[in-house]
């Protein structure tokens, strides 16, 4: 069954509350599951968390909602039970428990915990992207999904981790799905380049977008002094757009966006490209960026496919786990993308050449040993 317990993470977070919301895969509970779990998430959304200045909306969009609840309620009621016995139980770190990241975590879990692989992994709600990191790297979490931005920012002690310092004792297993950097605008605006002196939302205020924004303003030339900056997570910025309050907003997602989409409906918007030039220029700087394409047709009014960039949702594990046990975890994950993919949509963008691209932290001695083992890793 679901529980929630309080966790006070002070270390990293100040003298805040992260609620950690448990999927245990008991045979005997399957059936409460279902019952509690819709109760539970709403409770626990009173709480809910918010990384500790590091985590990106992308985590909790509105999008992810609309996929997470309906999956994690039916395949944390419907999932195998956990293997018994002597199976290796491994916590996982997810995000909060509107988002992706808590849903498609659950979903890899019960598809794993269902095989035999030795593993019983419990699915834990948490702050996302920095605070997993925090997690894995003190020893409280054996794995994670975390932002491979994030990932880079912590094992070079940089950006979000400037402050803190670096923290490198975590490893990544495989990069999972894309949450893609989406630039919105109204009007005239076509390009990143007419972003100069207009009203820009970049995101909450040091958060994960907000350096995204930066990063690829810093492409075009472009600094915050070139801007008026607005501070406003996803909602508020379609709101403010559609308001006539703000000229363009970043938002960095899976595409398509609940809030681009319904924006869309109302107002006529653009979708800023990002060229082959600054796309090359920016992932040279910062080599966890990837190209990506929004298909045409994902917003009403954008028919043509647009090009821009896009980091990765990643699996991170303890470099405590043994060879054999991340190895078995990866090959599993990959060997059942189907099951996943029905239970789940981001499923469907599991991948072993994605896999291993844009990551920028040293990989697993196990999820390495089995990406070279299929080519994936020369």
């Amino acid at each position: 069954m679901i529980t929630c317990t309080p966790y006070v993470y002070n270390k990293h977070c100040g003298e805040r509350i992260i609620v950690r919301a448990s999927w245990n895969s008991n045979e005997e509970e399957a059936i409460m599951r279902k019952r509690m779990l819709s109760a539970a998430m709403a409770g626990m959304m009173v709480v809910s968390m918010t990384a500790c200045g590091g985590s990106k909306p992308a985590e909790t969009t509105a999008a992810a909602a609309a996929d997470t609840t309906a999956a994690a309620a039916e395949t944390t009621a419907a999932a195998a039970a956990a293997p018994s016995g002597d199976a290796q139980k491994l916590t996982m770190g997810t995000g909060g428990t509107t988002g992706t990241y808590y849903a498609f975590g659950g979903v890899i879990a019960n598809v794993l915990n269902s095989k035999d692989i030795g593993v019983n992994i419990n699915v834990q709600s948490t702050g996302a992207s920095k605070a997993n990191i925090y997690l894995v790297n003190d020893g409280e979490a054996d794995l994670a999904i975390v932002q491979n931005d994030v990932m880079d920012y912590a094992y070079n002690g940089t950006d979000l981790f400037a402050e803190e310092g670096a923290a490198k004792d975590f490893t990544t297993v495989a990069a999972l799905y894309a949450e893609v950097c989406q630039i919105v605008s109204s009007g005239d605006i076509k390009s990143v380049a007419d972003l100069k002196g207009k009203r820009v939302s970049v995101g909450d205020a040091g958060s994960g977008v907000e350096f995204n924004a930066r990063q690829i303003l810093e492409a075009y030339d472009i600094s915050f002094d070139d801007i008026q900056v607005n501070n406003l997570g996803f909602g508020d910025s379609a709101d403010a757009l559609k308001d006539g309050k703000i000229d363009a907003f970043f938002c960095t997602a899976g595409a398509p966006t609940t809030a681009i989409v319904e924006l869309a409906t109302t107002n006529a918007i653009n979708l800023l490209e990002i060229d082959d030039e600054h796309a090359k220029k920016l992932a040279d700087a910062h080599p966890f960026y990837t190209t990506y394409a929004i298909p045409g047709g994902s917003y009403k009014g954008v028919d043509d496919d647009v090009q821009t960039v896009a980091i990765k949702a990643t699996l991170i594990a303890s470099p405590k786990l043994s060879e054999e046990t991340v190895y078995n975890l990866t090959k599993a994950i990959f060997d059942n993308k189907d099951e996943i993919a029905s239970t789940h949509a981001k499923g469907e963008e599991l991948d072993l050449e994605y896999a291993v691209s844009g990551i920028s932290v040293p990989f697993h001695p196990g999820a390495e040993k089995y990406f070279k083992e299929v080519g994936a890793i020369k």
